[in-house]
């Protein structure tokens, strides 16, 4: 087992943070939210040698899994994830896409959800799954223990808090989320999210205005 490393594609209108994560040594790994522009996707894997064995979702808004079924049928892979909370934001991505004039999105059918305390992986690599509601109702975060490494998708950002206005939005559920799984974990977790620049959990504890 090889060194677990990462790699962005920014995907959709939203900037969403597509992420590749993959064995250094291998380059096998696992696209994590893909919410559309595929080709990318497709051409960032290629470009690098890398094979994905499955897709991950964080939740079911349309930047984050509004081109997973493209993706699965392009790759011949499951979708795992998000917590079965978010079957209905999933059910209806097609109508999001419509709303926010994003053409080629499909609604999004799992292979498999997600409950907390479950672990998927890819080679040696082991995530712990955390369901953290309050941005989405069945948002789950990807922690991997050895690597002190977490993929956050929309709950935390650096300098700032996932969103709560949108359906199934929950304020104190997201801060709960984040204080009482996330931060425990350890000042010196990484983590990458869904939009912008990641971070490390110390940082955000101090210094995030909405945590603080």
């Amino acid at each position: 087992m090889g060194q677990l490393n990462a790699g962005i594609v920014p995907v959709t209108p939203f900037q969403q943070n597509c992420t590749i994560l993959f064995d250094m040594d291998d380059k096998h790994g696992v696209v994590v939210d893909p919410g559309g522009d595929i080709d990318k996707v497709l051409a960032t894997l290629k470009d690098n040698a890398i094979t994905a064995e499955a897709i991950w979702i964080t939740h079911g808004h349309i930047d984050h899994a509004g081109g997973a079924m493209e993706l699965k049928e392009a790759l011949g892979v499951e979708i795992i994830g998000p917590h079965e909370a978010d079957k209905m934001l999933l059910d209806n991505l097609e109508n999001q896409g419509r709303r926010y004039g994003i053409g080629g999105v499909r609604n999004c059918v799992p292979d498999r959800f997600l409950t907390e305390g479950e672990t998927v992986s890819f080679g040696g690599h082991v995530f712990e799954v955390l369901h953290c509601p309050g941005h989405a109702p069945g948002h789950v975060v990807y922690y991997n223990r050895a690597a002190k490494f977490a993929h956050v998708g929309d709950v935390l950002f650096r300098g700032s808090v996932g969103r709560t206005d949108l359906p199934g939005g929950d304020h104190a559920a997201l801060i709960a989320s984040i204080k009482d799984k996330l931060l425990p974990l350890g000042d010196d977790i990484g983590f990458i999210c869904g939009h912008g620049p990641g971070g490390r959990f110390g940082e955000e504890r101090r210094t995030n205005p909405f945590l603080t």
